[in-house]
């Protein structure tokens, strides 16, 4: 039988630090331990050679801000909850030997391989994540069948090239914002490969349940996760809260999506 994830663990929050989202750490620390969470992994973000006029990552004295607190968050909340520092790191076809160094000098506890901007032209990258009207714009003009295909690309090189991740995030959360939005047949023969690939690497897949709020379901969808659960690859979590409230937000919800795809003993 597939093994449940466990609705005591969140794998994924972030703080103000990444420029996105409001409250301290230490906010999200005792939001997770009001809600009876047993662990707390923090993902903040880490971007390599991005060219965006909008920062939605940590730089490097960010992330030794983020180490100290870490640390003493750990010392104070302890015995209360497992507190782990990891990061969200975005594939960059461009930077993957400097993403491969800052992966390397840190002792993160977590890795979530994920892909937020695509080069659309010269001198700028694109967020596909964004609501901003002028990202949505962008997107419609280039077109979502060949960003999704260059996204999915991407993940499946995430995967296989940087070789420090943990777990696979926003698996079909590309443009997300952008109304109309459909996976075509060969979009889905694209996941298919990327889920071939976490199972191989034998990475986790992230249950992202902001999806809920978004759009009714998690990241990724019911059709998705079920693809995963047919291979076997282990789920974990996570809220990708951007603000305190939101941590393990609708994880009982996702919970009895993912027991009603598995299978019978």
């Amino acid at each position: 039988m597939h093994r449940l994830p466990d609705l005591t663990c969140d794998t994924h929050v972030h703080t103000r630090l990444c420029g996105h989202a409001v409250g301290d750490m230490e906010d999200y620390v005792q939001a997770a331990i009001t809600r009876g969470l047993g662990r707390l992994t923090f993902l903040e973000h880490l971007e390599e050679g991005i060219d965006s006029p909008v920062v939605t990552w940590l730089t490097e004295a960010d992330f030794d801000q983020y180490f100290l607190e870490g640390e003493r968050l750990r010392r104070v909340y302890g015995e209360k909850i497992d507190i782990r520092l990891g990061v969200e790191c975005g594939y960059n076809e461009e930077a993957v030997e400097a993403l491969r160094r800052r992966l390397a000098a840190r002792p993160w506890d977590a890795v979530g391989l994920s892909c937020h901007y695509l080069r659309t032209a010269p001198s700028r990258h694109l967020n596909l994540f964004s609501r901003r009207g002028e990202n949505v714009e962008a997107a419609a003009r280039e077109g979502s069948d060949r960003l999704l295909s260059r996204y999915f690309a991407h993940l499946a090189a995430a995967v296989t090239e940087l070789g420090a991740g943990t777990a696979l995030c926003h698996l079909d959360g590309a443009l997300r914002h952008l109304p109309g939005l459909c996976l075509l047949h060969h979009h889905l023969e694209q996941i298919a490969t990327v889920l071939d690939l976490v199972k191989q690497r034998g990475l986790f897949l992230e249950v992202n349940t902001s999806g809920i709020a978004i759009r009714g379901e998690p990241f990724p969808r019911r059709s998705i996760l079920a693809m995963a659960v047919e291979r076997g690859i282990p789920l974990q979590l996570a809220s990708d809260a951007h603000k305190p409230e939101d941590v393990g937000r609708s994880f009982a919800l996702a919970g009895e999506l993912i027991r009603s795809l598995a299978p019978p003993c």
